[in-house]
């Protein structure tokens, strides 16, 4: 039985190689350490994430497939068109990530709880205000109906988490995500582990090998470090051709 690492509470930027994740559950590599934004940009910066359940010990994981879409895949397609169709959203990047998270973190239908515990709100809150992690906004007014953020490393964009209060909320986040990324020269948005509405969307998976790789050269390009939000009138209007 293997043995599952520790990480050193002082050595910040050491992890396992994760080549050596558990099969079983796919891709955990160690338990412990921190969440400070230097230890979770090293962790990024490798492939490695961290993802663990309230009363749990830091969970830190690399699994194998990785799910990432390439940023030229997610579009407003007919279906979403049709959703959009009447409605006067608009799009931002960047001027409410602590709404974006809290959102992400609330309780969903059928989801016997949230990985978004407090400790890891504060975390990407933390690096949002380092300029690390960002979130683009869908709005109805003045009301939050849609939205996704994560984290950059170079030129690779981590995505963690999106939400949506109405339908097509979520996509839209995800579609004007994935074109601004598109324009900055970030050709994939990390999503760690494929499910159904994923792979629905368009996204892929790549062997953790061919990722580590892509992840490992992206993020030693130089990266956008601070606020996106001046980048809000690059996004593309929800009922534009894509």
């Amino acid at each position: 039985m293997n043995r599952l690492p520790l990480l050193d509470s002082e050595l910040w930027d050491r992890f396992p190689d994760p080549r050596q994740a558990l099969a079983e559950p796919n891709g955990l590599l160690a338990f412990g350490g921190d969440l400070s934004p230097r230890r979770l940009l090293a962790a990024y910066s490798l492939g490695i994430f961290p993802w663990f359940g309230e009363h749990e010990p830091i969970l830190w994981w690399s699994p194998d497939p990785r799910c990432v879409f390439r940023t030229e895949t997610p579009r407003i397609n007919r279906s979403l068109r049709r959703q959009l169709k009447g409605k006067s959203w608009r799009l931002t990047v960047d001027h409410a990530f602590d709404q974006v998270i809290h959102a992400c973190a609330a309780p969903r239908a059928n989801d016997a709880g949230t990985w978004l515990v407090p400790a890891m709100i504060d975390a990407y809150v933390q690096l949002h205000r380092d300029g690390h992690a960002h979130s683009v906004e869908v709005w109805d007014g003045e009301r939050l109906v849609g939205g996704i953020y994560g984290v950059a490393i170079g030129r690779l964009f981590c995505g963690e988490s999106m939400f949506s209060v109405e339908s097509g909320g979520s996509k839209l986040a995800l579609a004007a995500l994935a074109r601004l990324l598109r324009d900055m020269d970030f050709p994939l948005i990390d999503t760690q582990v494929s499910n159904p509405h994923t792979l629905g969307l368009g996204a892929i998976e790549l062997p953790r090998a061919e990722f580590l790789r892509q992840a490992t050269r992206l993020g030693q390009l130089p990266g956008l470090v601070g606020s996106w939000a001046a980048f809000t009138p690059r996004l593309i209007q929800p009922c534009a051709g894509d």
